[in-house]
């Protein structure tokens, strides 16, 4: 059985006992989080999608951990004027296990 939700502006397919990476979300390690926004559910052969979301179905998760991502570096610079300038960027991610989906 998997579903595919949408958090963070993105979408993930996800499956019971699966560890996935998202961005940050509230909440500490251990802590719930309910998945309203569930785009389609597949079990045994049979498939329900959304328009755009399944009724009644919902993906439950536990928070693992609070990390960041790898570092990004920006760099912007203007020909001919010497202008330059680097910056980076760290995303914070939320590790989580899928604990539960129901429909």
């Amino acid at each position: 059985m998997y579903a595919v939700i949408r958090t963070g502006g993105k979408q993930h397919r996800v499956s019971e006992g699966e560890l996935l990476t998202v961005e940050k979300l509230d909440g500490g390690k251990g802590d719930s989080v309910v998945f309203d926004c569930v785009l389609m559910v597949a079990r045994e052969g049979e498939v329900r999608v959304g328009t755009p979301v399944v009724e009644g179905a919902k993906v439950v998760g536990e928070i693992v951990s609070q990390t960041k991502g790898p570092k990004i570096y920006v760099f912007k610079r203007k020909r001919r004027k010497g202008f330059h300038k680097k910056t980076g960027h760290r995303q914070q991610l939320t590790q989580m296990r899928i604990k539960e989906i129901s429909v």
